[in-house]
């Protein structure tokens, strides 16, 4: 079980959008009786990494964290076991390392906020100029 993630162009100006997607592996979206969690977090060096966003394969289920609800969207392609993240409005203050990750169970709170994914995809950094 795995998870890689990819950038749709790295470098944006502020108030300019940006979609990051994440394929997975071994993790079978079209199982409509089995939930995997796929989240997307961000890390700037020195500092926390935070928790975005996150959604159930299975029934849908998403999860926002405040800070990026109105501007981040998360949806899922269950055929290709793939996520994306479509950032739109972005700020300098959103530049940053993104992972994509994966557990095998529900999208929930918990799951973005304590940091409990399994599985890890490598990082890709999104950079916003002013």
């Amino acid at each position: 079980l795995r998870c890689s993630c990819s950038v749709w162009g790295g470098l944006v100006q502020a108030g300019g959008s940006l979609r990051l997607s994440c394929a997975t592996s071994g993790f079978s979206f079209d199982d409509d009786d089995h939930d995997y969690a796929i989240g997307w977090f961000r890390q700037v060096p020195g500092k926390a990494r935070e928790g975005l966003l996150c959604i159930s394969s299975a029934d849908g289920f998403t999860y926002y964290e405040d800070s990026v609800e109105g501007r981040f969207t998360i949806s899922r392609d269950n055929a290709k076991n793939t996520v994306y993240l479509q950032m739109n409005n972005l700020k300098p203050e959103d530049t940053a390392v993104y992972y994509c990750a994966a557990d095998d169970s529900k999208c929930w709170r918990g799951l973005i906020r304590g940091n409990y994914m399994d599985f890890w995809g490598k990082g890709t950094l999104v950079t916003v100029s002013s």
